[in-house]
């Protein structure tokens, strides 16, 4: 191979620094050295890879389409020369970079990394929350090995693949008028209320418009809030319902403080996603924390 992983390292570098001088502090190297490995790598590519403003840089057209193979091939490198030793072939404790939606990460992953963390002590875990459509960010960035996310996902550069069903509850107060009414409620009852629900881009709110919308036709009234934490919190006092995952209310549920519904709607449920950028390679120890959902004996 001619073109070398450092080049492609100075490349990136490069394109996120937007000069030769800034990247060359950050690898570290001198601008010359720098600035010659970009010249070779053009050279051998047979294509420039920056406009020239000036003393910056900014990616062109061929440069944009690079950065991705070049950020995915150095990342995978990296996970070589964390997950092995150095020519010894002896194995070393991973480090994984999870990225898990909102309800995954309160309220799932926790027991899954304790679960890798018995029996792989010294293994790292750095795990970052956030609503789907920003876990779905962070993958393809590479900013995060993997990701678990609870809406589906569209992007055509990921590998998304199935992972778990998630049941689906419509929660209440104990207090609430349909809590006390002993039948079971209606669909225009339901449609009555006021409904609190995830923010645009979370996965909760993506699955209950697909499952819930449906069968009510919309809501009369609803209220958004940030958080499963919030909803959970503003429905024991009493603010309103919402549709939510059966994991994220256990707590609530034990403590009186939240009550399931019974109603005219069929059961419901959402499908769960594991994704990956398509070039990513699984560690053992990143397979075993994302082994499939239904295969979890807790669940």
């Amino acid at each position: 191979m001619k073109i070398t992983l450092r080049q492609l390292q100075i490349f990136v570098a490069i394109a996120e620094h937007g000069s030769t001088t800034a990247a060359a502090e950050q690898i570290p190297l001198s601008q010359s050295a720098t600035s010659a490995a970009l010249a070779e790598l053009e050279l051998l590519l047979g294509t420039s890879l920056f406009d020239r403003i000036g003393k910056r840089l900014s990616l062109n057209e061929t440069g944009r389409s690079l950065l991705e193979a070049a950020r995915g091939t150095i990342n995978n490198v990296q996970e070589i020369e964390r997950n092995f030793g150095m020519g010894e072939g002896r194995s070393l404790p991973a480090w994984i970079r999870l990225g898990a939606s909102t309800t995954l990460g309160n309220y799932v992953m926790p027991e899954r990394i304790a679960k890798l963390l018995r029996t792989e002590p010294l293994t790292q875990v750095q795990m970052r929350i956030g609503n789907t459509q920003e876990i779905i960010s962070a993958v393809q960035r590479l900013d995060v090995d993997a990701g678990v996310i609870e809406g589906p996902c569209h992007a055509d550069d990921l590998d998304v693949q199935p992972w778990g069903i998630d049941e689906l509850v419509v929660v209440a107060s104990p207090e609430h008028k349909l809590a006390r009414d002993s039948q079971r409620c209606s669909i225009e009852a339901l449609r009555a209320q006021r409904w609190l629900v995830r923010e645009a881009g979370s996965g909760t709110r993506e699955s209950v418009d697909n499952v819930l919308l449906p069968h009510l036709g919309g809501f009369s009234s609803s209220m958004q809030l940030g958080s499963t934490e919030a909803i959970k919190q503003a429905v024991g006092a009493g603010l309103g319902i919402a549709c939510l995952s059966s994991c994220s209310v256990q707590d609530l549920l034990a403590l009186g403080r939240l009550t399931v519904l019974t109603t005219a709607l069929p059961p419901l449920e959402r499908m769960l996603y594991r994704i990956a950028h398509r070039s990513k390679c699984f560690s053992p120890s990143l397979t075993r924390l994302l082994e499939p959902l239904m295969s979890d004996s807790t669940r």
